[in-house]
Formats: C-alpha cells, sequence, structure tokens
C-alpha cells in the first residue's frame, strides 16, 4: 500500500508529488491524460511562488531568459501594482509558461525516482479505516491518503462527496495563442480597458507567438466546449487594434468563464483537494497556477509529517483552515476584479476611483501584497510574527532562511538582528511559534527531536 495516491499530474499535483518525495512518504502520481499538454493556461509566477520554488533549489533554468515584470495589475487598470515594495529577493513576476514549470517539476520528480503513470482515468474511490482504494478501470491503487489536484471537474472531488459551491459564470471569453502580423516584436498593450462592449488584451510569449484574451457581446451565450474558430480570433483582432493587425496562425484557443466555485471542505476523511479541483475563479490578475501551488506546499510537509509519525491526524485539518481562507480571499479579489472590467458607464467611474486610489502608495502596496501572495498570513498565535511568512534573511553562517529549508524541515532560528528571540519556521516558510524571551523552550507541539529542526544563529 502506497502512502499517498495523488491524482492530476498538474502544477500542484507535481509540488505536492515532489514535497512528500522530499518528506519521505511513498507517492503514486497518476494522471488521465495519455501524455502531457504542451499547452499553458498560466503564464506568470507570482513573487510568493518563485519563493517557493527557490527554497527547493528548483528555480534553476526558471531564471535564465524569462521576463522580470516588476508589477501587477488589479483588474487591468493603468496604475501598476508597484512590486519593489515588497519584502522579497524576488520583487517580479516571472513570466513563465505552465508548461515549463511542469516540465521543471516533472524532472525534479524523475530524480526522485517518481515517474508519472499516465492513461489512467479514476472511476471509483472507497475509503475505510485505514486507507482507500482507487478504481481505475482493469486497476486498483490503495493508500493511506488520497489527494485530488485532478482540475475544476475532480473526479476526487465528486467521488468523495465533496460539495462545489458558487455561481456560473456570467460572461464568457477567449484565450487564443496566435501569430499576428501588423506589430513590433514584443507589442503589448500594457492594460486591460473595456470599450464599447467588449475588452482585449495581448501579451507577447516566445518565439513570436502572441497570446491574446478577449470577450465580447459574440463571445456571450456560447457553449465552453464550443470550438473557438479561426475566423472568430481574426474578426476580434481587427474589430480592437484595425485592419493593420492580420491572423497568421491560430496555435491554440479556448473559451473560459468568470466563474467561481469553491470546495466546501478541503478534507474529506482521507481525501484532499487542492488547485482547481478546490476552487475556480476568473484569471485576472494571473493568479491561479500560484494558487494551486501554494496549496500544494502547505499540504505537502503536512501530510508528510502524519505519514512520518511526526505529527497526529489533526494537523491535517488545518489545511483546510489555511487554504481554505487564502483561497476564499483570491475567489473575492478576482470577482471584484471581473466588476471593475465590465463595459459599463457606471463602473468607468469606479475605476476611475480605483486609478486614484492605486496612486496612493498603501493602498498600491496592500493590493501588491495580495495579488503576489507576499502578503498572507495564516490565522496567528500569541506572538504577532505567528502565521506570518518569514522573511528570507542571511543568517550568520553566509547561508539564508530559503537555503535552511531546502531540505523540507523546520528551522529555528536565534540570535541577534531577528524580529523574535526565538522563532521556529515551518517547512513552507511560515511562522510556526516565536517567543521574545531568549531562554524560552520550544513548546511541546514543535519538539526539536520530534521535528528534526535544522537551528541556526543569525545576524540581519
Amino acid at each position: 500500500m502506497s502512502d499517498v495516491l495523488v491524482v492530476g499530474a498538474g502544477p500542484t499535483g507535481l509540488l505536492l508529488a515532489s514535497e512528500l518525495a522530499l518528506a519521505g512518504a511513498n507517492v503514486v502520481l497518476v494522471d488521465k491524460a495519455a501524455e502531457r499538454s504542451g499547452q499553458s493556461k498560466a503564464l506568470t509566477l507570482q513573487p510568493r511562488s518563485v519563493e517557493i520554488l527557490h527554497s527547493r533549489g528548483l528555480l534553476g533554468s526558471l531564471l535564465d531568459g524569462a521576463p522580470r515584470l516588476p508589477a501587477g495589475h488589479f483588474a487591468g487598470l493603468p496604475v501598476p501594482l508597484d512590486y519593489s515594495t515588497l519584502d522579497t529577493r524576488f520583487p517580479y513576476q516571472l513570466g513563465i509558461p505552465q508548461r515549463r514549470v511542469e516540465q521543471l517539476l516533472e524532472d525534479r520528480l524523475v530524480a526522485q525516482g517518481i515517474v508519472v503513470r499516465r492513461g489512467l482515468e479514476l472511476i471509483g474511490l472507497r475509503q475505510d479505516l485505514t486507507g482507500i482504494v482507487a478504481s481505475f478501470g482493469g486497476e486498483t491503487i490503495r493508500a493511506r491518503w488520497v489527494v485530488g489536484c485532478d482540475g475544476a471537474r475532480s473526479a476526487v472531488r465528486r467521488l468523495a462527496g465533496i460539495d462545489f459551491p458558487g455561481r456560473d459564470g456570467r460572461f464568457s471569453a477567449v484565450v487564443a495563442d496566435v501569430v499576428i502580423s501588423g506589430v513590433e516584436p514584443g507589442w503589448a498593450l500594457p492594460a486591460l480597458v473595456p470599450r464599447d462592449g467588449a475588452v482585449m488584451t495581448m501579451v507577447p510569449l516566445e518565439d513570436g507567438v502572441h497570446r491574446a484574451l478577449f470577450t465580447g457581446p459574440q463571445q456571450q451565450n456560447l457553449p465552453k466546449d464550443q470550438p473557438v474558430t479561426f475566423d472568430e480570433v481574426a474578426a476580434a483582432l481587427q474589430a480592437w487594434y484595425g485592419e493593420d493587425v492580420v491572423l497568421r496562425e491560430l496555435r491554440y484557443a479556448s473559451r473560459f468563464t468568470d466563474a467561481a466555485r469553491q470546495a466546501d471542505r478541503y478534507r474529506a476523511g482521507r481525501v484532499f483537494v487542492a488547485g482547481d479541483a478546490a476552487h475556480i475563479h476568473s484569471p485576472t490578475g494571473g493568479q491561479g497556477m500560484n494558487l494551486g501551488l501554494q496549496d500544494a506546499f502547505n499540504l505537502g510537509w503536512k501530510l508528510g509529517a502524519v505519514v512520518r509519525g511526526d505529527a497526529g491526524d489533526d494537523l491535517l485539518d488545518s489545511y483546510h483552515d489555511e487554504r481554505h481562507a487564502a483561497g476564499s480571499a483570491v475567489l473575492a479579489n478576482t470577482r471584484a476584479q471581473g466588476v471593475l472590467m465590465v463595459p459599463d458607464d457606471d463602473v468607468a467611474c469606479l475605476r476611475e476611483t480605483f486609478v486614484d486610489l492605486l496612486g496612493v502608495p498603501e493602498a498600491n502596496r496592500r493590493l501588491a501584497g495580495v495579488i503576489s501572495g507576499i502578503g498572507l498570513a495564516y490565522a496567528g498565535g500569541e506572538h504577532p510574527l505567528v502565521g506570518r511568512r518569514m522573511p528570507d534573511l542571511t543568517l550568520a553562517d553566509g547561508a539564508t532562511v530559503s537555503g535552511r529549508l531546502r531540505d523540507g524541515r523546520f528551522v529555528l532560528l536565534e540570535g541577534e538582528g531577528l524580529p523574535a528571540a526565538r522563532i521556529l519556521v515551518r517547512p513552507d516558510g511560515y511562522v510556526r511559534w516565536a517567543t521574545d524571551e531568549p531562554e524560552a523552550e520550544v513548546p511541546e507541539f514543535a519538539r526539536v527531536s520530534e521535528l528534526r529542526v535544522t537551528v541556526a544563529s543569525t545576524t540581519r
């Protein structure tokens, strides 16, 4: 019997499997697709996701030649979110297609001795007191735990009886990867500006390909699975940019909506959901893939600790507590952004108000923290640091906090230059315990012998 069965080999499932392997768990990772898609739904790694990969030594070649975008956006407003104000080594978005992230993570899994088992579609799930039996046609897999990272139409979520409340989409839109003529290399429309009942944006990708995202009256009330045609994309581009912009090739296209749904619980006994299986929302702000990666980073060390016997089952309940709240906040901000993009005269006035507010440094910094993920904090404790992300300080021996987190274990910091006398940092980089008393002992719930803490002195 395996320790954990992960269903779904997108970015969330791949990172989760890697975290579990790092923790010493026996992991099986399956996906119903026969091969990995070469398409990229997501294009951006937000600063917190960059930090996550860096703390596990996974950035590597991703930094080579990748665009570093020093700002985010909120509803495409013309005032950017200034990431230079964030307390991070990576005050920028990385322009990284999802397929490159998946390739990086899959390569790491291979190095960890795990190969994705493809072409297995989950059709049955039965759990008892000691484990779960998952059925895949003529094959069954038994594991102690199952995690569904299998997308918005998650079979794991459905078979586990987890509800997915929310609302259907109110508008439909198209995303398309195109080759066009009539624009300068590297050209991009800087903002999503509603006009005449339509919205359009286009950004450069790689090898002369641009990604277009648009919606208008012609895109409404169409089934999500209705194919996007060459003529539909060509007409939208010319209606917005004029006849000089000509569609030469349509590489990829699909429809999406602003549907917003979230699993009512992220855990059902021995079953968990993460990524799009746990939440769906509008892609505005570029948070989707990042939210899933952070789900995986939160659940991975917790499930790994329980598998090793270092923590009790109650630790797993904190996954829902922390990540459901984080997902709910993203659904709220994407819905707010959707309202600001409605092509309506009254909404135009609201957009102008938001433009003014984003010119206020503190307001801009607040939203930059939200969209980047840097501002996320979990429910705290007696000390104000508890639940907050630990800054990546340089330690007395020249190492960094992120470097000490490389092996996925807790780190106990003590010494000068810290915001507290002793700080216990979780494997995912958030503060678990802190005290201003230099001689205070680590509490019972975080005994060094049980959690294999690395102790490090520091000077800032």
